[in-house]
């Protein structure tokens, strides 16, 4: 039994139903550059919203970034539930400071930290703000040595090679660091231990090794730097550090390439970087530092605050960030185990050395580098052709795939490549459908005599 309704009781939305398809946000104008005058319904705003970013590439499909496009269910319901935890915030959220110490632990020893002594890290946004820590550290203890000595602290440099991350520019440039690059030369595109160490001085800060460059996925041979410093500090007793930025291979080396030596084993290197969303398998963002010794860390760098009920101490450069990164890191460090991560990451260096062999095969491409290191390759042309390899990362981007071709650096910039990073989730069935697809290209660049290549782009984003 229903009792009859007074309509003129009623306001106005109480007498109107909105249709589901012609809702007033999805019916007319809205501004783009400014706020609406009025609001809308939850669901008109997130069908603006997800239509527009239908327009974006697939991620799957994006070989050019290193960051992790896929995660398991689970992984993405700990991040759910943990989206609205502050990291900073560790008086509020202690448990999850907790699970942020554990992961520090796990990668100092995954990094072979000597037993003795105590290491020290953080989270971090990337890789990018890891960096800026660890050479900010690099620099306060350059400082504190000179100051020691009553020397003159005003010129510090930074040696490394042209094929850094563009991150370590901008530390020189913001942190007032004269950079020294050891250029490229013919088929060398990282670093030369050697012309590393003949460009110290006593004003060095300290040398970067990289471990995967993001142009070609190759390691720089950071045993060798190490024993290059270690003679030139026999020949002029300075002392010169090393930080290893491994973004890619902090997550690749200690379980593809156990015997590689480049981590805390060598009493050199004092700090190193990871990147979570990259190898690490979280989605962005999340990086990792850590020093090898607190003392390492200088103590000008930390900052102690009271927030919210607790004192703390801080040496992150941002303030408030993410926990449900930190939380989806934990959770694959105990969901794979070092034998996970094993399997992950030879699945994809697999898959990466499955494709550079039958890219090369195709006939037309020269291999810059095959995926042996980091699952990450790059290939040029052999000799002049009708086509370049502009042209052919457009043509592959109208079947969905993301296939940069850029310059090589400073010194090797007549070299053009394409370069592929295999991430989880990229099998060997997305593979065969990529090479079907460069085969197709290939036809078609062949079918047209009168083609006009393509000599610049703009396709990498190092």
């Amino acid at each position: 039994m229903f009792k009859k309704i007074n309509n003129e009781e009623l306001k106005d939305e109480e007498r109107m139903i909105i249709p589901v398809y012609a809702r007033h946000g999805l019916t007319s104008p809205i501004p783009k550059y400014e706020m609406p005058q009025g609001e809308m319904l939850p669901r008109s705003a997130y069908n603006l919203v997800h239509d527009e970013l239908m327009l974006d590439g697939n991620s799957r499909f994006n070989l050019a970034t290193f960051v992790t496009t896929w995660m398991e269910p689970e992984a993405r319901q700990i991040m759910n539930e943990t989206f609205d935890k502050n990291m900073i915030d560790k008086d509020e959220y202690p448990q999850t400071a907790e699970v942020e110490k554990r992961c520090v632990n796990i990668l100092a020893n995954l990094w072979n930290a000597p037993h003795d002594i105590s290491s020290i890290g953080c989270s971090t946004i990337g890789s990018s703000e890891a960096t800026m820590l660890g050479a900010m550290a690099l620099k306060w203890k350059w400082r504190e040595k000179m100051r020691a000595k009553k020397k003159a602290a005003d010129r510090p440099n930074l040696v490394m090679g042209m094929n850094v991350q563009v991150c370590w520019e901008k530390f020189c440039r913001y942190w007032d660091v004269e950079p020294r690059f050891v250029y490229c030369e013919k088929d060398r595109f990282i670093i030369d231990p050697e012309e590393a160490a003949n460009m110290c001085d006593e004003n060095t800060i300290g040398v970067v090794a990289i471990m995967g460059s993001t142009f070609d996925g190759r390691y720089e041979p950071v045993q060798k730097i190490s024993e290059a410093l270690d003679r030139l500090e026999k020949e002029k007793g300075w002392d010169i550090p090393i930080h290893v930025d491994a973004a890619s291979g902090g997550f690749i080396a200690p379980f593809l390439q156990k015997d590689l030596m480049w981590d805390f084993r060598l009493p050199r290197v004092k700090s190193i970087n990871a990147s979570g969303h990259k190898y690490g398998l979280v989605y962005p963002g999340v990086g990792w530092v850590v020093w090898r010794d607190e003392k390492d860390l200088p103590e000008d760098l930390k900052f102690y605050v009271d927030y919210l009920g607790g004192k703390m101490a801080t040496f992150a450069i941002n303030f408030s960030r993410p926990g449900a990164q930190i939380c989806a890191q934990y959770y694959n460090f105990l969901r794979l185990g070092k034998e996970g991560y094993t399997k992950v990451q030879q699945a994809c260096q697999d898959v990466a050395m499955y494709l550079s062999k039958n890219i090369f095969k195709m006939g037309p491409f020269r291999l810059i580098s095959d995926g042996s290191d980091i699952p990450v390759f790059a290939w040029t042309l052999k000799e002049e052709e009708k086509f370049s390899l502009y042209d052919l990362s457009d043509k592959l981007r109208e079947r969905g795939w993301l296939v940069p071709a850029y310059r090589m650096p400073k010194n090797r910039e007549d070299l053009i490549v394409q370069r592929i990073v295999v991430k989880n989730g990229f099998s060997h069935d997305m593979a065969d459908m990529l090479l079907n697809d460069i085969r197709r290209s290939l036809e078609y660049f062949a079918s047209q005599p009168h083609w006009n290549k393509k000599e610049t782009g703009s396709h990498f984003r190092h």
